[in-house]
């Protein structure tokens, strides 16, 4: 195929992966099609998108923000230049998330009718709103989601817009509220803290990885996975806020490095003595998601 063969030229490790969405993409079909019927003729006006895809692709840019979209967690997201492409990793932690604010329904009633009010639950560093959406989505799908308040909350205006974006692209937009803030809110919200949940996923690259990674994560926000010099200098400023920002008997689920399942442990026990830190692996047995509440 000759985008294989020019992605490959360019040194793109997925050559053959890429030029198939890419081209499924410029023709309007999923890559299942390309697959099943690779000889089929593409029209000239296709040609040319996919032709230009390639020469975006080949100089680095990532596949979903040239698509405009990335699938997480069985869901089709927007993505641009505005936020941080979501990961299949962080999936890990919209699965621990979800399985505690469920398990924390269950034991004390909560929403409309019961008395109760509903659960809080903070996303701290939304990005382009993948987690908050997802949970928003997952709760409904459990006839659960007015049984719990969503904030989803971030440093950059225009990160907001576009998780705002997917938030109304899912039907969830009554169902997360959005706000402007510095790990917290700026203003007091009716969803401000404290919460019974914390999920975040922020930047937890060293400084001296930087220069490592991938060339498409250049195009990426840094402020999004520049995590300090060890990595864990924003997820350890949001520590020193969780007294703040939990009710007592909270929990903060925070995804981390691969590398930094020791670490985070250490930070923790250092930012917030008498607190527990457990850390949860993903699929492939790593450190991915720390889990932290008061003892």
């Amino acid at each position: 195929m000759e985008g294989t063969d020019r992605l490959r030229a360019s040194g793109s490790e997925t050559a053959r992966l890429d030029a198939e969405l890419l081209l499924g993409d410029a023709i309007g079909v999923g890559r299942t099609v390309i697959l099943a019927h690779p000889g089929a003729p593409v029209g000239a006006n296709a040609a040319a998108t996919y032709r230009a895809a390639l020469e975006r692709r080949a100089a680095g840019e990532p596949v979903a923000y040239i698509r405009g979209l990335k699938e997480f967690f069985g869901l089709a997201f927007q993505v641009d230049r505005r936020a941080l492409i979501p990961r299949p990793e962080t999936e890990r932690l919209v699965e621990l998330a979800l399985a505690e604010i469920m398990r924390r329904l269950a034991a004390v009633g909560r929403g409309p009718g019961t008395g109760m009010p509903p659960l809080r639950v903070a996303d701290v560093g939304t990005g382009s709103g993948a987690v908050a959406v997802a949970l928003a989505v997952e709760l409904r799908k459990r006839r659960a989601a007015e049984a719990v308040d969503i904030v989803a909350i971030d440093l950059s205006p225009e990160a907001l817009d576009l998780a705002r974006e997917n938030a109304v692209g899912h039907a969830v937009a009554d169902r997360v509220a959005f706000a402007l803030g510095d790990l917290l809110p700026d203003a007091a919200l009716i969803v401000g803290p404290p919460y019974d949940v914390v999920v975040a996923n922020l930047p937890y690259v060293r400084d001296d990885a930087m220069a490592e990674l991938p060339v498409a994560t250049t195009f990426e926000p840094a402020l999004a996975l520049d995590g300090g010099a060890d990595g864990l200098a924003v997820i350890e400023r949001l520590l020193g806020l969780l007294p703040e920002a939990l009710f007592d008997g909270g929990i903060a689920a925070l995804e981390i490095g691969a590398d930094q399942g020791e670490s985070i442990v250490a930070v923790v026990a250092r930012v917030l003595p008498g607190w527990s830190c457990t850390v949860e692996p993903d699929l492939t047995g790593l450190p991915r998601v720390a889990l932290v509440t008061p003892r």
